[in-house]
């Protein structure tokens, strides 16, 4: 039997660890493992968070084992990496491997690197020839894609749909399993069906390690929680907490039903985080929500706004091709299907700042780990050009400039 990676469907990652280093490898792998044992909820985020990471360690420990399409892309992905650094100058090559020991740092993930390797296949595919600028010259742009005579620019970057949340996914999550021992006693001692409902005016941020700027803020909240609990007051509330207490009223939600996380979307919205804690037959539900509405497509357009300038030359037809970071499924067909990226992208491209720009292209996770469609945009990403550009009908851009709406 031939070994898989003979198979151009199961392409080595050999090459890629090597770029990595494998001491340096091994010791992400235990940090991340040491995030994930943190909580419950907290853990699971850190797993999906880190799921390129752990995805290419299970390839890597059991390479004749069958992949996922996931595990297959992101394999494609890493092999495309050692492939690239191969054809760079030595400068461009050891700017890449900073830019992978980056990603292995702190809360960094290889997302960023990832993204700009699959931008750079997704043009090959269209019929361009992508070098590789960024990393060769430290130029400000990251590829530069030609196809007859005709050239643009790609800008690559990532951007985390925290930064339209007043609410932060991973402060929540923190929140929850600190949170939950308290609820584990109040329902061993109060038997019952609770909903605690939070409106937080101040937001509540903060990522998924400990020792956040916000970290005080969190305790507080906590502790505003236990005191509510032990004294069993219904309610507490002042200009950053409003807290209140009522029987969970969902008629035929059961704890183990999944029904009863999609009553509480229902009831609360999209935006809300939920967390939902069971003891014997006991239900405590505690539902969030921030001050105002989230502005995540509005957050991704002052980010264009800000990459313009500094990231294109404004010497060809620029692209930007943004990462989103941090959605859901829910989240990210919603704000494809509300148009709320379309809007913001459209009013991008109307401002001074988006006169050098061709088109603006969006991908997220699910395009990444080739998840499709309605739950993905078509094509492997979502894009919208600007007609007001010289360059928009070229037809050499076409492929790489055509919007999927």
């Amino acid at each position: 039997m031939a070994a898989r990676p003979a198979d151009p469907d199961y392409p080595p990652l050999n090459g890629f660890l090597a770029l990595l280093g494998g001491r340096r490898w091994q010791a992400r792998l235990t940090e991340i493992r040491d995030l994930a044992a943190s909580g419950r909820r907290a853990g699971q985020a850190v797993r999906q968070r880190h799921a390129v990471e752990l995805s290419l360690e299970k390839v890597r420990r059991q390479p004749d084992a069958p992949r996922s399409a996931a595990e297959l892309l992101l394999t494609r992905i890493g092999a495309e990496l050692a492939d690239i650094a191969a054809d760079l100058t030595p400068r461009g090559r050891d700017r890449l491997i900073e830019r992978l020991q980056l990603g292995l740092c702190g809360e960094n993930t290889l997302i960023p690197v990832f993204h700009l390797a699959r931008t750079a296949m997704l043009q090959r595919s269209r019929g361009f020839s992508v070098s590789f600028p960024g990393l060769d010259e430290d130029a400000p742009h990251d590829l530069l894609i030609r196809r007859d005579a005709v050239e643009a620019e790609v800008a690559c970057d990532v951007v985390t749909a925290e930064d339209g949340r007043e609410v932060h996914r991973g402060a929540w999550f923190r929140l929850a399993d600190r949170v939950d021992p308290d609820l584990q006693t109040w329902l061993a001692a109060h038997p019952g069906r609770y909903l605690l409902k939070m409106t937080l005016p101040l937001g509540l941020r903060g990522g998924l390690q400990d020792g956040q700027p916000d970290g005080e803020a969190l305790g507080r909240l906590h502790q505003r929680i236990r005191t509510m609990l032990t004294t069993q007051a219904r309610q507490d509330h002042d200009a950053a907490i409003v807290l209140r207490l009522d029987p969970l009223l969902l008629a035929g939600a059961q704890a183990e039903d999944i029904g009863l996380v999609s009553s509480l979307r229902q009831e609360f919205g999209p935006e809300a985080h939920l967390s939902v804690t069971t003891a014997g037959t006991g239900i405590f539900v505690m539902a969030a929500r921030a001050g105002r509405e989230n502005e995540v497509a509005i957050a991704i357009r002052r980010r264009l706004a800000a990459l313009s300038p500094t990231r294109l030359t404004g010497t060809r037809p620029g692209i930007l091709s943004v990462f989103v970071e941090d959605t859901d499924r829910s989240e990210w067909r919603g704000l494809r299907e509300r148009l709320e990226l379309e809007g913001e992208a459209r009013q991008f491209l109307v401002n001074p700042e988006g006169r050098p720009v061709v088109a603006v292209s969006f991908v997220s996770r699910l395009e990444l780990f080739g998840v499709g469609e309605p739950d993905a945009a078509p094509g492997g990403e979502l894009r919208f050009r600007n007609p007001a550009h010289p360059a928009a009908g070229v037809a050499a851009l076409a492929p790489a400039v055509l919007s999927s709406v």
